[in-house]
């Protein structure tokens, strides 16, 4: 077959200029690939109030606005803003009669997730979950290997501690061996409740 140009049409190729056979073969396995961890999350939390399994919410920036303008009538233009208050983690809510914290990192790092990602008062926020009954954890996406895992807080704080004086990350090997790896779907995105339930409910 031949394009109106006269040139020859070729099948397209896959990365090391290998041929496709089936381009649908790997369609669930790459469908995910390249969404940000936050627009996972944020649809998997729609699928789950519409089902009523949870009510979780991404928590608001807050911000003191400074100057607005005014182009028309119908419209306002945020010109300047600061943070009101240092924001403590991502997403809060209910589930199974328990609240629940957690915080949602990525990272590009292939070994380890490097601990600066967290900020002091975001590790004193989650302490302070814990000594209160609340279920706290960690959604950690290693976005090149398209993988997230979650890590409840309790095995976060012990690197924390020795963050001055020893490694500045967490190694994968020790997020796989402590955490639980999120499936990956339609409906949800990423169905982190059902690693919530094997951390915390078994």
């Amino acid at each position: 077959m031949n394009y109106p140009n006269g040139k020859k049409f070729q099948k397209p190729l896959e990365p090391h200029g290998t041929t496709m056979k089936n381009p649908r073969a790997n369609a669930s396995t790459f469908s995910n690939r390249g969404m940000k961890l936050e627009k996972l999350i944020n649809e998997s939390n729609t699928f789950y109030l519409t089902h009523n399994r949870a009510i979780i919410h991404k928590k608001p920036t807050p911000l003191q606005i400074v100057q607005v303008d005014y182009p028309k009538r119908s419209a306002a233009v945020v010109k300047e803003a600061y943070f009101k208050q240092p924001s403590t983690t991502d997403y809060n809510g209910v589930y199974r009669g328990k609240y629940i914290d957690f915080e949602a990192k990525e990272t590009n790092h292939k070994t380890s997730f490097p601990l600066k990602n967290f900020h002091p008062h975001q590790i004193e926020h989650m302490r302070q979950c814990v000594a209160h009954g609340g279920i706290c954890f960690v959604i950690i996406r290693f976005s090149m290997y398209n993988v997230q895992y979650v890590l409840s807080v309790e095995h976060v704080f012990p690197w924390w501690e020795q963050l001055e004086t020893g490694r500045k990350s967490i190694p994968l090997d020790q997020i796989e061996q402590h955490g639980i790896k999120i499936k990956t779907g339609a409906f949800p995105a990423i169905d982190y409740l059902e690693a919530v339930d094997e951390l915390y409910f078994t």
